[in-house]
């Protein structure tokens, strides 16, 4: 607002500004300004994601090509690292401790080599998660992108190398006696669902990660734990055969085992339900939608805070 001053000047008046006493949030929604790196909605988090995919798979398959690109075999450790470890394991456990109680040879070896490579996509998809954002700050610190990107693109990577072992895996199955069936076709859920809880999985590890980078170091004991305690090398139904029921059901329904037991049921023959728990496929979804639904909340909520500090 202005008025002539006796000389014919203009002066302007002390009108106040329009945007007095607006608080600082005020004037970013006012005129559209965001915080840089702020942490977006759920439901555009996940379209961002979405447009990310091409990003994701080729991320994915990039990782898994040069993870063994120093090596002379290449590609073939992929197979041959869970193979010689289940050979490991059969020779102290299936020859000197005779873990395979109550199970024949025959179905002995097919469930062990079964149970590591299961057991293998869970664990060595926790250890690429915890390291994800930690061991990726560069990338996170240069580009803008949902850091939920490297954890499912790391959990897919181990998808790919399992899928390679389960060539291996069927081999070993139709080696001890038992031949493609209509079985075969439930492996397909079992794997989904737990492409699913470990997706979840290491979407926690991730965040707990980058806030702890230590937990990298802590994290193999973990996994080892767990491995014995989910029946990796024995059958849980025959081991705890007279024990408390509730320890066995504990045991069984725990989420690596419960994984373990539906791909052996789908593949060998001989492995029958009465050596899973009661509900199992629920169990198993439940395992699934509850751990990647809360992974992926949980994860979200620390998203703007990854990469800085």
């Amino acid at each position: 607002m202005s008025e002539t001053t006796h000389d014919g000047g203009v002066a302007v008046s002390d009108a106040p500004s329009p945007d007095e006493g607006l608080t600082p949030a005020e004037l970013a929604a006012k005129y559209g300004l965001a915080v840089s790196g702020a942490r977006p909605g759920l439901r555009e988090y996940i379209r961002q994601l979405w447009g990310r995919r091409h990003f994701i798979l080729a991320f994915s398959r990039a990782k898994l090509t040069a993870q063994y690109s120093q090596a002379k075999l290449g590609q073939l450790w992929q197979v041959a690292t869970p193979l010689l470890n289940a050979c490991v394991y059969y020779l102290i456990f299936g020859l000197i401790l005779k873990a395979s109680r109550g199970l024949p040879q025959e179905t002995y070896i097919p469930f062990l080599v079964t149970g590591v490579f299961v057991f293998t996509f869970t664990q060595s998809s926790v250890m690429a998660g915890v390291r994800a954002i930690s061991g990726n700050l560069g990338l996170v610190r240069a580009l803008h992108f949902p850091r939920a990107s490297l954890p499912i693109s790391f959990a897919l990577q181990q998808l790919q190398q399992l899928l390679y072992s389960m060539i291996v895996l069927f081999a070993v199955v139709v080696a001890f006696g038992t031949y493609p069936r209509l079985s075969w076709l439930l492996i397909v859920p079992v794997l989904v669902l737990q492409v699913l809880f470990n997706t979840g999985l290491a979407l926690v590890v991730a965040r707990l990660g980058a806030k702890t980078p230590d937990l990298a170091q802590l994290m193999p004991f973990v996994l080892r734990t767990w491995m014995y305690a989910s029946g990796v090398m024995f059958s849980i139904h025959n081991m705890l055969a007279g024990r408390s029921e509730w320890v066995t059901r504990l045991l069984q329904v725990n989420p690596a085992a419960v994984y373990m037991d539906l791909a052996r049921f789908s593949l060998i023959r001989g492995y029958g339900a009465e050596h899973l728990p009661p509900h199992v496929w629920a169990i198993a979804l439940f395992w699934a939608v509850v751990v990647f639904v809360g992974g992926f909340v949980y994860f979200w909520k620390a998203e703007e805070r990854y990469g800085r500090g």
